[in-house]
C-alpha cells in the first residue's frame, strides 16, 4: 500500500486536460508521485490508453467504494425537498458524478491530495502533506470569503444549530476541487451518521436552494460536523501561504511556465480552470483560439511531452461553426423540457 499519493477525476471528456494535470505533476511536483485517476464514468477508453503509457499512473478500480459513495450520495439529495421540482429546475450537475471524488477516502493511498482534472499543478506538496501531521482535512481555496449571500451553505441557519460564531464557521467552509486528508477519515459509519441528521433532522436546510446536488456543498456539510481539524493555506497565518488559485479571477505571473502570484511573486500550488466546459480544451487543442485565461501555460503542459504536436497558430471558429454550435444548445434545451 502507497504511502502517499495523488487522485483526480476523469473520463474521456477531460482527457486534454487529464493528460496536461498529469504532466505538470510529473514536472512540478514528481515524475515518480503515485497518480491514480477515479473514473468518473465507464466512458474511460482513452483514459486507460494514457495510464497504460504512464510507469505513475494508476486507475482507481475499487467499484464497491465508488458506489459507496453513489449510494449516499443519491440517498441524501433524493431526500432533499427540491427532488421533487420539474427538470426544468434542476441544475446542470443533476445526477452527475463529482461525488465520486470522494472515493478517495477508501483509496490506497494512506494520505492523499486530490485535484479536480481542471487544474495544473504548479509546485511540490511537501507543505501539504506536513499539515496532515497536524490536520484532518487541507485545502486551498477562498469560499471562506464569499459574501454571506452566496456561501454553499446557509450561515444564519447553520450558526444557529450550531451554536459557532459567523468567524468560527468561515474557517469551516471550503471548496472541493483541491483537498487534502487521510484513508477512511470518512468510513462507512460516519457516512450513515450523517445521512441520518440529514434526513430525520432535516439538516439539508443547512445547504442553500441553489447547492443542491452539489458536491462542494454537500463536503461542506459533511465538514462541518464533529471537531474536525481543518486548515487552509487561504487563511495560514503565514502570508506566504495565501494565493490565488483561479484561471478566471486571478492575476498570475509566468516564469520559466511556472505561475506565480503576481501579488509578491508567492508560489501557487495549483491553477484551477473552473468554469470552462472541457470542451473548450479540446477545441484548443486542435488549434481554436478559445477564451481561456492562461490558455498558453495550459498548452505547454498538454503538449510538453509532444511539442510536435502543439498548434502552432491559434485561430477562431468561423462564424458557420459557431451558429451551429448554439442551434445544438438550444435543441439540447428543448429536448431536456420535453423529457
Amino acid at each position: 500500500m502507497e504511502n502517499f499519493g495523488i487522485y483526480t477525476l476523469a473520463n474521456d471528456a477531460v482527457f486534454d486536460q487529464l493528460v496536461a494535470l498529469i504532466n505538470s505533476i510529473e514536472a512540478n511536483i514528481s515524475p515518480d508521485i503515485p497518480i491514480c485517476v477515479i473514473p468518473y464514468n465507464k466512458k474511460m477508453d482513452l483514459v486507460k490508453q494514457e495510464i497504460k503509457s504512464r510507469k505513475n499512473v494508476t486507475l482507481f478500480e475499487d467499484w464497491n467504494a465508488i458506489k459507496i459513495w453513489d449510494d449516499f450520495v443519491n440517498q441524501v439529495w433524493d431526500a432533499h425537498p427540491r427532488q421533487q421540482e420539474s427538470k426544468l429546475n434542476r441544475p446542470g450537475w443533476y445526477k452527475g458524478f463529482v461525488h465520486r471524488k470522494f472515493a478517495a477516502f477508501h483509496g490506497d493511498f494512506e494520505r492523499f491530495v486530490f485535484l479536480d482534472a481542471d487544474t495544473l499543478a504548479m509546485k511540490p506538496i511537501d507543505d501539504i502533506f506536513n499539515k496532515l501531521n497536524s490536520y484532518d482535512l487541507v485545502f486551498n481555496d477562498w469560499e471562506h470569503a464569499k459574501p454571506k449571500a452566496v456561501t454553499e451553505v446557509n450561515l444564519d441557519i447553520v450558526k444557529k444549530a450550531t451554536h459557532l460564531t459567523e468567524i468560527n464557521l468561515r474557517y469551516k467552509l471550503h471548496c472541493d476541487s483541491f483537498f487534502a486528508s487521510k484513508r477512511l477519515y470518512f468510513d462507512l459509519e460516519d457516512l450513515n451518521v450523517l445521512k441520518e441528521r440529514w434526513i430525520e433532522k432535516q439538516e439539508f436546510n443547512w445547504l442553500r436552494p441553489g447547492s443542491w446536488w452539489s458536491s462542494s456543498g454537500l463536503f461542506n456539510y459533511m465538514t462541518i460536523h464533529g471537531d474536525r481539524s481543518i486548515f487552509n493555506f487561504t487563511l495560514s497565518p503565514d502570508g506566504n501561504d495565501r494565493t490565488g488559485n483561479c484561471a478566471n479571477a486571478d492575476a498570475f505571473v509566468n516564469i520559466n511556465n511556472i505561475l506565480y502570484n503576481q501579488d509578491g511573486l508567492k508560489p501557487i500550488h495549483r491553477i484551477h480552470y473552473m468554469s470552462y466546459p472541457s470542451a473548450d480544451f479540446a477545441r484548443l487543442c486542435k488549434g481554436e483560439d478559445v477564451n481561456i485565461c492562461y490558455k498558453n501555460e495550459f498548452l505547454y503542459y498538454r503538449f510538453i511531452k509532444q511539442p510536435e504536436q502543439k498548434p502552432k497558430v491559434l485561430k477562431p471558429a468561423n462564424q458557420f461553426v459557431k451558429i451551429n454550435r448554439l442551434s445544438q444548445k438550444i435543441i439540447q434545451k428543448i429536448k431536456k423540457a420535453i423529457a
